[in-house]
């Protein structure tokens, strides 16, 4: 049977995740310390206990990161030979997926996207930046209404295309919150704002991905297994590939919709690491089955199907 590996992006984080691996899986432990040491963050803390850093995209990133890692590396230990087809993920999902596939050493990536969020949090500090959910409208209306912001000197960008009827965008706060009734008035059900400091995948985000980009350089391996792009929804091997396609990511519209679409017929089911959040979005776009591992008891029921 052929499976997609999927990984969650921000917003998936919650105190406590990862505990039972970490308690129950050798190789999830040594991972946590591992990340710990090599990040100086201590990772047990930052997941464990109560705390103001998770929700702090430079904490949250690697949290998020390291947790979908630590699922992964469960699984293995029971069922070593499972390979993936290909492997996908959300915004910061997508490095996951990277590291799963050999682009990234694991402790290089958690560090790599420790600065990520930090670059990000930089970026968003200086203009008060945003993110809302959009429930109801179809893409096109979106992007028209989007469009429309702009034009009258709003900085609002269609930023994550989550599943028909969900679409996030991304800007500045005041902006958002100003453009709120607009999107009502044609239909949404619902348009509200999310409780992010950062404005992800849009051009707000340049020079982010700038400073990125020659951190990325530094540790992307030459070639890797499968990894679908969230920038054009397509399939990369390559170094030379990731370093374009995560330099568009930063600052372009997650594909997430459109690349569960693309794949869907080349794989049987699909594999979420650490969290839940892509289970929910695929029942509306797919068919095919998602199992969620966030608990050994997840893998334990998740092997009996196999």
């Amino acid at each position: 049977m052929n499976a997609a590996f999927i990984f969650p992006g921000q917003g998936s984080q919650s105190l406590g995740m990862g505990k039972d691996f970490y308690e129950n899986s050798k190789g999830a432990k040594e991972l946590l310390g591992n990340a710990s040491d090599f990040c100086k963050i201590d990772f047990k803390n930052l997941l464990f206990t109560q705390n103001e850093d998770l929700n702090k995209s430079e904490f949250t990133q690697p949290a998020i990161l390291l947790n979908s890692l630590m699922a992964y590396t469960a699984l293995l230990e029971k069922k070593p030979d499972l390979k993936a087809k290909f492997a996908l993920g959300h915004s910061l999902g997508e490095f996951s997926a990277l590291a799963i596939s050999g682009a990234f050493d694991f402790l290089e990536s958690i560090l790599l996207v420790n600065k990520r969020g930090l670059f990000m949090q930089e970026d968003c500090a200086k203009v008060e930046a945003g993110m809302m959910v959009i429930l109801g409208l179809d893409d096109g209306k979106v992007e028209e209404l989007c469009k429309k912001a702009r034009d009258k000197n709003k900085q609002i960008f269609a930023a994550n295309y989550n599943c028909d009827g969900q679409i996030v965008a991304a800007g500045l706060r005041a902006d958002l919150t100003s453009f709120e009734s607009e999107f009502k008035l044609a239909g949404a059900k619902r348009a509200m704002l999310l409780n992010m400091s950062v404005a992800s995948h849009c051009p707000l985000l340049e020079n982010a991905s700038a400073k990125l980009c020659v951190e990325l350089e530094k540790v992307l391996k030459t070639n890797f297994n499968p990894v679908i792009s969230n920038a054009n929804a397509k399939a990369y091997t390559s170094k030379e590939e990731a370093l374009l396609l995560l330099k568009a990511q930063l600052i372009s519209p997650v594909l997430y919709k459109q690349s569960i679409k693309a794949y869907e017929e080349e794989v049987d089911f699909f594999v979420e690491f650490g969290a839940s959040v892509l289970k929910g979005l695929n029942k509306k776009i797919t068919a095919k089955e998602t199992y969620s591992l966030t608990n050994l008891n997840d893998i334990d029921e998740f092997l009996k199907v196999l």
